[in-house]
């Protein structure tokens, strides 16, 4: 089913995320939904833990896409409900799926930006977020819009990545498809996976956005990659596509059998594992 980005009204500085999120990006998120649970799993426990959703909550999560932490939240919130919200038709149309197929009535998926969605003042008691919190092209307001949604007092609970230093996963892959190049990382404090890394920044943000009593907790666990080299190299591959554009055939294939020495390098009776690293961020509304 074809969408049009401009069914959302996202704010104009997401429109890069809006393109890339409800096309080829969530496309492949979609097709392996359950290999990104996977790759994350051993960090489910902390997440919960840290989100303490009680029975009769009303839970926001950001950037839910499949929605395993948006059904994680509705079983919590047995008497309560969970809205999971995401860019990706195509995400939201199987966690929607999902959510039917455990029975999960009190949980529902919405096509929105967190960042300028006009949610109800005060209609939620937790908002959640697991690695989806850091693309807002303006943080700022983002959190500032989450926090009016939130009831006075109200909770946000993120997992975001740690700095880059601390995530052997990605540097990995980026020296490997590298191909003797110099290919830059994504950055630390802006829209991306490193835009919530320095606790000083998370802190200076958050309590700028409405919140208060910020904490940060770290928290290291292994990434799940894959069962085996090959099938971890293949995934990789088409997770990172675009870091092989411009190589001719030769590099190409020579990229390609560095990242499966990587995997293979890193293949343990687990499948392929790789260190990583969190933060558990705690904060209540002002």
């Amino acid at each position: 089913m074809a969408h049009d980005p401009a069914d959302v009204p996202a704010d104009p500085s997401n429109a890069d995320q809006l393109r890339s999120w409800d096309g080829d990006g969530g496309a492949y998120w979609a097709e392996h939904a359950t290999r990104y649970d996977e790759g994350v799993a051993a960090y489910r426990p902390h997440f919960c833990t840290a989100a303490a959703i009680g029975h009769a909550d009303a839970v926001l999560d950001i950037g839910c896409g499949a929605g395993q932490t948006t059904r994680d939240a509705a079983r919590a919130a047995a008497g309560g409900s969970a809205l999971g919200v995401d860019l990706s038709a195509r995400l939201l149309e199987l966690a929607r799926r999902l959510a039917e197929r455990d029975g999960l009535h009190n949980a529902a998926f919405r096509r929105a930006d967190a960042q300028n969605h006009p949610f109800d003042a005060g209609s939620f008691d937790v908002a959640i977020s697991r690695t989806g919190a850091m693309f807002f092209g303006d943080p700022a307001a983002a959190f500032a819009n989450v926090a009016r949604a939130l009831r006075p007092d109200g909770r946000l609970v993120l997992m975001t990545w740690q700095p880059l230093a601390r995530q052997e996963w990605l540097r990995s892959y980026f020296g490997a498809l590298a191909a003797g190049r110099d290919v830059a990382p994504p950055p630390s404090g802006a829209p991306g996976p490193f835009a919530l890394d320095e606790p000083g920044h998370v802190r200076d943000l958050l309590g700028r956005s409405g919140f208060t009593g910020v904490a940060l907790t770290g928290v290291d666990e292994p990434m799940y990659v894959g069962p085996d080299a090959d099938d971890a190299t293949r995934f990789i591959l088409g997770q990172f596509a675009g870091l092989l554009d411009g190589l001719g055939d030769d590099d190409r294939a020579r990229a390609t059998d560095e990242l499966h020495h990587v995997m293979s390098a890193h293949l343990t009776d687990r499948g392929v594992l790789f260190d990583s690293a969190v933060w558990l961020v705690e904060t209540r509304r002002a």
